[in-house]
């Protein structure tokens, strides 16, 4: 039987949908600017001009620059956050596996997400002011990644203490975005030892080889 979905409420007044239509457009063009020559050379001039929207306009949104800035991390965070979510849920009944695959889709965002590719390479030339809002506590992605791993883990692995599953996502995380700064060689190998190095803290076993 097809029934109608009941509505999640009331839709939103013209006003409040225009302004979320703006912010969001305004959001899009920073991030294909960003992504395209690195936060650095962003202008809220040019967001303006691209968005088709006044600077008071964009200000009055966003407060400032920065504002943009936590702005656009805050979305991109929750985007990849879902993605990771999906990744661990799927193989949630294989722990090591899991913790694997959720390296391997972090390092893979990294390399085909241009906006995040953007950041990371003109920061390790020492050179974008976006990447604070990417890694800084209490900002969004180290928190927030590592409040989802911890949370995952308290449902996968409910018999491990609870110190030592902070402290196997406090690793994860930290390890996982130092290899997206710094990548190492042999970037293939880098889910499992991250996955490894986990599953010891957890004393669980490891992903099995060749797997």
């Amino acid at each position: 039987m097809n029934a109608t979905p009941a509505a999640d409420g009331p839709p939103e007044p013209p006003r409040v949908a225009w302004r979320s239509h703006m912010r969001e457009r305004v959001l899009d063009e920073a991030w294909a600017l960003a992504a395209g020559q690195g936060w650095d050379k962003v202008r809220v001039a040019d967001l303006a001009e691209r968005a088709e929207v006044s600077r008071p306009s964009i200000y009055k949104l966003f407060g400032d620059r920065a504002g943009i800035g936590h702005a656009l991390v805050r979305r991109e965070t929750d985007r990849f956050l879902l993605g990771l979510a999906a990744v661990l849920d799927t193989h949630r009944n294989d722990l090591a596996n899991a913790l694997r695959a959720g390296v391997a889709h972090a390092l893979d965002e990294g390399a085909r997400n241009p906006f995040v590719g953007a950041v990371l390479t003109a920061a390790r030339g020492g050179t974008d002011a976006l990447l604070p809002f990417l890694t800084s506590r209490p900002d969004p992605v180290f928190s927030s990644a590592r409040a989802l791993v911890a949370a995952w883990l308290a449902e996968v692995a409910p018999d491990a203490a609870e110190e030592r599953r902070d402290e196997a996502a406090d690793t994860v995380v930290r390890l996982t975005l130092s290899h997206l700064l710094l990548p190492a060689a042999d970037i293939d190998g880098v889910p499992d030892r991250v996955a490894r190095t986990a599953c010891a803290i957890l004393g669980v076993p490891g992903p099995a080889v060749g797997t």
